[in-house]
């Protein structure tokens, strides 16, 4: 069982499952954990390799713009500027990527685990392989984006096309600034980075008109790994944003359209007797509503487009049942713990809807009116006094008798518990 604080689930009614469902309601921690909290520390590495890289290369950026292009990759490695290029494009598509966490983005994920891997190998290589803060924060930080990999699992075409214009703009980079440092190597030398930019998007686009040729053997090998990649980035960023279409597509297909979630409906969670007859009557006077059960009931006592499967103490499943646009969410099972999950699940969701827990047992009154639910509904406690009223002969009104059935949340609180 992977142990995290959205996976873990003690077992039902135990003082540790209660506390941690109170730590979330009162954090909020669905709202920022893991996703923002990962963009933060990506954002901020990304932030510090990029201002570090462009102190490298600053200095000698305006020699780069006005020195004659070099003729040979030898000649290239000894200009100390170029030692910020990798730094500065780590640093730049890791604040990009940051923003794909910070919307759960498998593939920023994906990106901002290669890249802090390539950021803790310069940091090793620029240090002598010794180990710094810098280094260790790179090293958690990767730990972090393994361990919460379930965190990060949205595939759309919108980071699909993120994903296609980042790799384009890039290698679309690379391939310019490469030209120009290399122009010497070709006939007629590239010596502006207008001609730089002109002949990269000749070669990408697989036109060649052939009025610029590498002539010496590094510039051949540059145009060789511009081809190579180009060929590779245009069929990776058409299948990035292809794939997600055709997923979604045969899931679709597999599954059967997926139902739109209702709004201004009513929630009930559980399935006995006061459940069945409580959608029966809502469904009786035209109320949409939806039912979670914790698992697939044998008889299909409700409509199908009704049903929800699932554990309605769990954030996620109430969310996909739509509690955040109900106008109330019914805990009715006959475990009393689990109503007061419920009503704790659904304040985390938010919304408006009003929150019902059923009591069964007089001795969890008190502990249900901690999770402070708008109505409380005790029928089996009431029908014990009701009958020993009966049975003394004493005389009940129909008030009192409403009363005692649905105790508001201020009421209880003026009764002793």
């Amino acid at each position: 069982m992977t142990i995290s604080l959205h996976k873990f689930v003690p077992p039902a009614g135990s003082p540790l499952r209660r506390a941690m469902l109170r730590f979330k309601q009162v954090t909020f921690l669905h709202v920022w954990f893991p996703h923002l909290l990962a963009a933060l520390g990506v954002g901020l590495l990304g932030l510090f390799n990029l201002v570090h890289g462009l102190d490298l290369l600053a200095p000698k950026f305006g020699q780069l713009l006005t020195t004659k292009p070099v003729l040979t990759l030898t000649q290239l490695s000894a200009w100390h500027g170029v030692s910020g290029i990798p730094q500065t494009i780590v640093g730049a598509v890791m604040l990009l990527m940051a923003g794909g966490l910070a919307i759960r983005s498998r593939f920023a994920w994906v990106v901002a685990l290669l890249l802090s891997s390539a950021a803790l190998a310069l940091v090793l290589h620029r240090t002598g392989m010794r180990w710094s803060f810098l280094a260790a924060y790179n090293l958690v930080l990767m730990v972090g984006l393994l361990y919460f990999h379930r965190g990060f699992a949205r595939s759309s075409v919108a980071a699909g096309t993120m994903f296609s214009v980042i790799s384009i703009l890039l290698l679309l980079g690379y391939a310019v600034l490469g030209t120009y440092i290399l122009g010497k190597g070709f006939s007629p030398p590239v010596k502006t980075l207008t001609t730089a930019l002109y002949f990269s998007a000749v070669t990408l686009s697989t036109v060649g008109y052939g009025d610029i040729v590498p002539k010496s053997d590094d510039a051949r090998l540059f145009v060789v790994s511009v081809i190579v990649l180009g060929i590779t980035v245009f069929a990776t960023s058409l299948s990035a944003v292809i794939v997600p279409l055709v997923n979604s597509r045969i899931g679709k297909l597999l599954s059967g359209e997926k139902q739109a979630v209702k709004k201004d409906h009513y929630i009930i969670a559980g399935d006995n007797a006061l459940v069945h007859n409580t959608y029966r009557e809502l469904k009786s006077r035209r109320m949409p509503v939806t039912v979670i059960v914790p698992q697939q009931p044998e008889a299909m006592w409700m409509d199908a487009g009704d049903l929800v499967v699932g554990d309605a103490s769990d954030v996620e499943v109430l969310r996909s049942a739509g509690a955040a646009d109900a106008l109330a969410v019914l805990a009715l099972r006959a475990d009393d713990s689990e109503n007061a999950f419920i009503v704790l699940a659904a304040k985390e969701v938010g919304g408006t809807a009003k929150t019902v827990a059923a009591v069964k047992n007089s001795k969890n009154l008190a502990r249900v009116r901690r999770v402070t639910p708008d109505i409380i509904i005790a029928p089996d406690i009431l029908g014990g006094e009701l009958l020993a009223m009966a049975l003394s002969g004493k005389q009940l009104a129909a008030d009192d008798i409403l009363k005692r059935l649905f105790v508001t949340t201020t009421t209880a609180e003026k009764k002793p518990a």
